[in-house]
């Protein structure tokens, strides 16, 4: 396990370039697998998520050529071999499954472990994506320790109606449909910006998709897919984290944002704990008048609330981070998970620096800010925004905290304290057999 080490109370200073979107480079990568022509992806993260995607890439015979200092990527799948009885998607990852499709397409079967996992957010069941191989005339069945998808001939085009606009199960469809000659609709699909971003890919190498933003998506598939040349966009987690990170130090952090049309409502979020956030010339900065404040809504009979959701809402993977903001804020919040029901459970480390937090149900969860706060050892679940959210607390804090089981941190963020020290933060990471 990796542990991160922080002597806290130094307010952070200075400009940070952030990396793209884990959550668009990976069903990214996934979808090359769909085409045989050479692509070129710049921005590529170096982060152990990726990693692992380009060692499959490579058992799977295609061609990778990684520069990890320029973020420069070469891809070619034109060898690109599959043997269900020898290759197997790793379960450390929950976007294997969005390997699925490519596979189905080119070779007609896959092979996915039974219990593929990413982070500890409670049940997250596969369902939704069985169902959409099905409708696509793929079959699923169990085998030992794994599933194994298969489709005879070529993927049919579908409409489906999703019960729950799942990021992950957009991106199969749209996968699946790129496949299936003719036209494919789903409705109440996902609309994040990173699957906005994974849609652009899609029509870069020649897939026509009407909708992209909104919650009904039109596929027109079945063609010849071509290569090309994509870049990423910079990770608004990310902006984001860091600036919190200059906003709970009390210091001043500027963070390169090329899309402010995706914070609107993190703006306003940011300004109910008194964090007022301007963008200007493709750099977004986060000012505080004083110490962290809990603004009183217009009706002052209720608690301050961040909601979080499927977007358009307020993020979810954002939650942890303005917990954070909460904690050492004046003031009382409510947050509100309304997408996972085991996300909330580490909230009880928070008590370790001496916060009083309530958990008032498994979605909900009531700060009480502004406390005196102590140093402390505390545990992360393997929860990436949370073992940031512990992070940030401890780096208020003047004195040395340590973030236990804090390895999450390197699935979505290279460079992470590095990109820390150039601010000015006094942080490690150390190791633990």
């Amino acid at each position: 396990m990796s542990n991160l080490i922080v002597h806290g109370g130094t307010p952070l200073r200075g400009r940070i370039i952030p990396s793209a979107n884990k959550n668009a480079v990976l069903p990214v990568l996934c979808a090359t697998l769909l085409t045989s022509e050479p692509l070129r992806l710049l921005g590529v993260p170096d982060i152990t998520d990726v990693r692992k995607i380009l060692e499959i890439f490579r058992a799977l015979g295609s061609e990778v050529r990684m520069d990890y200092a320029s973020g420069t990527l070469e891809l070619h799948h034109h060898a690109t071999e599959f043997d269900a009885a020898r290759h197997r998607l790793p379960e450390e990852m929950r976007s294997s499954i969005m390997l699925v499709p490519p596979l189905l397409a080119r070779f007609g079967v896959a092979r996915l472990e039974d219990n593929v996992k990413g982070c500890t957010l409670g049940v997250r069941e596969i369902d939704p994506h069985v169902e959409v191989f099905r409708r696509f005339g793929g079959s699923v069945e169990r085998a030992e320790g794994s599933l194994l998808v298969r489709s005879a001939g070529r993927l049919v085009p579908t409409d489906h109606w999703l019960d729950y606009a799942s990021v992950t199960t957009t991106e199969n469809f749209v996968l699946c449909a790129a496949a299936a000659p003719g036209t494919s609709v789903l409705t109440n699909a996902a609309c994040e910006p990173h699957v906005q971003e994974f849609c652009r890919f899609m029509q870069m190498i020649g897939v026509a998709i009407e909708g992209v933003g909104t919650s009904r998506l039109m596929v027109h598939g079945g063609g010849t897919l071509r290569g090309g040349e994509f870049r990423f966009d910079e990770d608004f987690h990310e902006i984001t984290t860091f600036l919190a990170l200059g906003a709970i130090t009390g210091g001043d952090v500027a963070v390169r944002n090329t899309a402010p049309g995706n914070f609107p409502l993190i703006d306003r979020t940011f300004a109910k704990f008194g964090v007022r956030v301007t963008h200007e010339d493709g750099w977004s900065r986060a000012h505080c008048d004083g110490p962290l404040t809990v603004q009183t809504p217009f009706t002052s009979n209720v608690l301050t609330k961040v909601e979080a959701a499927p977007w358009p809402y307020f993020p979810v993977d954002l939650l942890p981070i303005f917990i954070a903001l909460g904690v050492r804020a004046r003031g009382n919040a409510m947050f509100w998970n309304k997408v996972y029901d085991g996300a909330m459970g580490w909230t009880g480390e928070l008590s370790k620096f001496g916060a009083h937090v309530f958990l008032s149900d498994p979605h909900r969860l009531i700060t009480f800010g502004g406390n005196p706060l102590a140093p402390a050892v505390v545990e992360s679940p393997y929860i990436i925004r949370v073992a940031i959210a512990l992070f940030m607390v401890a780096a208020s804090i003047e004195g040395r905290s340590e973030i236990r089981n804090a390895t999450p941190i390197r699935r979505a963020h290279p460079r992470f304290v590095e990109n820390l020290r150039s601010l000015g933060a006094q942080t490690e990471w150390t190791s633990e057999e």
